[in-house]
């Protein structure tokens, strides 16, 4: 469908923080697909303008489509700039809130940021964000584990497209994530507890990783190489019509690492799809990650040969019923998550008592979300039923030797199970009034691995916007999260768990501001996490040789961070610097027990400090380059370092060529356990887009 609109001499009113833009004489505008929202009319130039779909996902719902964070205006308008959209941006909420009106504050990492660092993972990406702790082990994201605000790898919640899919049986593997970087639009980065939108896992924040949805054909390849052994390859092709889309991508990388015994095999594959009438849209997504490496010192420093192979398969169904009346939606989602691990504490080792295990978990469920536009605001009402279930050769309750499952390559068997279901009831009110917005709800909750009863955790988050440049944000939310079978079942020689472990209790205040300005967008919050029989892994006396599994007791983490991101392109579009970020986080702890601890394995090895400097710039013609500074300071006898990386690229219209480089001072510095991280780390490749 085509609209075309003639003007003469007509002045067309905007939104407060854009331009009044005159129209001196007659010209065509031409719209394509547009929103029927009343702003969606915006950013008219003085020439024609096509105007794509603008249709978003959000942290709390599956994928809809296309993320627009800012429209670029032609080279000839008043301002020369970019036109920010506050109103196409929607995140954080059961109900779908535009950015201009949500109250909670989410760190997005753009396609484009993405693409201008010097990163080879999902997690190098995450190490840029002030509030995010990425501790790793090797290379390539093969070891890593992610928190934010002070808290463990285990508190978070990792979302594809709106889908859970975190790991119940351990942290340490939720970063085995099924597409590649070249496959994602965005990364959203919710910071602070937020169980009432997200589920009890999202104990001290949430990560949200959407993949791209462009309407057209394309095709595209990239391969790499560099120390190490190290070589990538990875392609990517998308069909797509006016009502149906599908992707698909895979790729491969492997290394020999860059510290002892950290080589490492990965492969992935990808697909998603969708299809979009008038009232019913759905999506489908299918996943798999598999890699093996060599884990070093993974659970203990006394065994520096650790082996591991794990295998992550995901998918997904969902749906979107629009045309509803007081424009209801309802969305429905179907999903399933398998993970396969084989763990050898002594690499080739066989054997129970060589200390090698075997587990297989699904995880399956099936959640509805649905929320209505009605006199006094949204509402938004939803339900989640996830069911975990383990066989492993050490997790669990034992079986009786009849129940045991053969364990496919071995001549092993499962002679474990556990299984809990969790059940979830949201609802939540917002109240948008004027420049002013209130979202209160609460999260009713049941997990058969606890007991059978209800347990409510409220959140109420409100925002205010003083003008079209200032958001001010203040919240209080609640959340629980259940120990891991990794907290409560592993027994071996140098960890033992704890079956009576209870679950871990907080809540969060947080208060925060944004400023945006031309060329300008900064930052600023400040939380405080009152938690209550939190779970460490730590020696109980002065003699222990094993760590154990335990709730330490009351620990408060409080904190704030600062980011400032500069555009001087929106200033003058032909800057050689096109952009500059700074931000800064400190974190302190307070923490009170009845027991003594000599030693902390996670939790009380705390991100104390963090700098973040990125800079990117053009050279010549098609080559730029870009750079990051990462400084920070750990707690619990960790020294300070600096990391500088790099990247130089020549940017074509269907080409990429790139040079990255790791560490750039080769400084040898530790970031978990007795791991010496590697020195300078070299890639070159090339991408071809078509």
């Amino acid at each position: 469908m085509e609209f075309i609109l003639y003007f003469s001499r007509l002045s067309l009113p905007l939104h407060p923080i854009m331009e009044k833009i005159l129209f001196n004489k007659r010209l065509t505008l031409r719209f394509k697909r547009f929103s029927n929202k009343g702003y969606s009319l915006f950013a008219c130039l003085n020439k024609v303008v096509l105007v794509g779909v603008l249709s978003v996902p959000t942290l709390a719902h599956a994928k809809a489509g296309t993320l627009a964070t800012h429209v670029q205006a032609a080279s000839d308008t008043l301002a020369r700039k970019e036109m920010k959209i506050d109103e196409v941006v929607i995140t954080g909420s059961r109900a779908p809130l535009t950015a201009m009106q949500s109250a909670k504050i989410v760190k997005v990492f753009t396609s484009d940021d993405i693409h201008r660092a010097a990163v080879q993972t999902v997690n190098d990406v995450l190490k840029l964000a002030t509030g995010v702790d990425v501790r790793q082990r090797g290379g390539f994201g093969v070891q890593t584990d992610i928190s934010i605000n002070g808290g463990t790898f285990d508190q978070i919640t990792i979302l594809l497209n709106g889908v859970n899919i975190s790991n119940p049986q351990t942290g340490h593997n939720a970063a085995d994530f099924p597409v590649a970087l070249s496959d994602i639009e965005r990364i959203e980065v919710l910071e602070g507890a937020a169980a009432r939108v997200f589920g009890t896992s999202a104990f001290s924040g949430a990560i949200n990783i959407v993949t791209r949805s462009a309407h057209q054909r394309e095709a595209r390849a990239t391969v790499q190489a560099g120390s190490y052994g190290t070589v990538e390859a990875e392609a990517g092709v998308t069909l797509a019509s006016t009502a149906v889309r599908n992707h698909v991508s895979g790729g491969y990388a492997r290394s020999d690492g860059g510290t002892h015994n950290s080589d490492f095999g990965k492969g992935r594959a990808y697909y998603e799809g969708s299809w979009d009438t008038r009232h019913v849209s759905l999506g489908w997504q299918v996943g798999m990650s598999l890699q093996d490496y060599g884990a070093n010192t993974f659970y203990s420093a006394r065994f520096d040969n650790q082996w591991e192979k794990t295998a992550h398969l995901i998918g997904s169904v969902s749906a979107r019923i629009k045309g509803l009346p007081n424009k209801m939606e309802i969305m429905p989602v179907i999903y399933w998550n398998k993970f396969y691990d084989h763990y050898q504490l002594t690499r080739g080792a066989e054997g129970a008592k060589a200390g090698e295990n075997y587990h297989n978990m699904d995880v399956y469920g099936a959640s509805v979300n649905s929320h209505i536009d009605w006199l006094l605001g949204k509402t938004a009402i939803g339900a989640d039923l996830r069911r975990e279930h383990i066989l492993s050769t050490a997790y669990g309750e034992p079986l009786a030797e009849n129940q045991w499952k053969d364990i496919h390559g071995s001549q092993r068997q499962y002679d474990h199970r556990g299984e809990r279901t969790n059940t979830s009831i949201f609802a939540e009110h917002n109240f948008i009034i004027g420049t002013f917005t209130l979202s209160a709800g609460v999260l009713a909750n049941q997990n058969t691995g606890l007991d059978h009863r209800l347990r409510f955790y409220p959140g109420v988050d409100m925002s205010y916007r003083p003008s079209s440049h200032w958001k001010l944000y203040l919240s209080w939310n609640k959340a629980l999260r259940m120990p891991t079978y990794t907290d409560l079942y592993t027994a071996n020689s140098v960890q033992q768990g704890d079956k009576d472990l209870r679950p871990e209790r907080n809540q969060t205040y947080k208060a925060g501001a944004t400023y945006r300005t031309r060329g300008v967008e900064a930052t600023a919050s400040a939380f405080y996490s009152v938690g209550r029989d939190m779970i460490d892994w730590v020696y109980a006396t002065a003699e222990s040789s094993k760590y154990q599994a335990m709730n330490i007791g009351k620990l408060d983490n409080m904190g704030y961070n600062a980011e400032v991101n500069i555009v001087p392109t929106e200033w003058w579009r032909g800057a050689l610097v096109t952009n500059i970020r700074i931000g800064y986080a400190q974190i302190h702890q307070r923490h009170e027990t009845q027991q003594p601890i000599y030693r902390s394995l996670y939790a009380l090895e705390y991100l104390r400090n963090k700098l973040t400097l990125s800079l990117s710039h053009r050279i010549w013609s098609h080559l730029s380059a870009s750079w990051a500074m990462r400084w920070q300071y750990r707690m619990n006898g960790y020294t300070p370092y600096t990391k500088i990386d790099g990247k130089v690229m020549w940017t074509d219209r269907h080409y990429e060529l790139f040079v990255k480089a790791d560490n750039l001072t080769a400084h040898r510095y530790y970031d978990l356990g007795g791991v010496r991280q590697p020195g300078l780390w070299l890639m070159a490749g090339a991408s071809i887009h078509l």
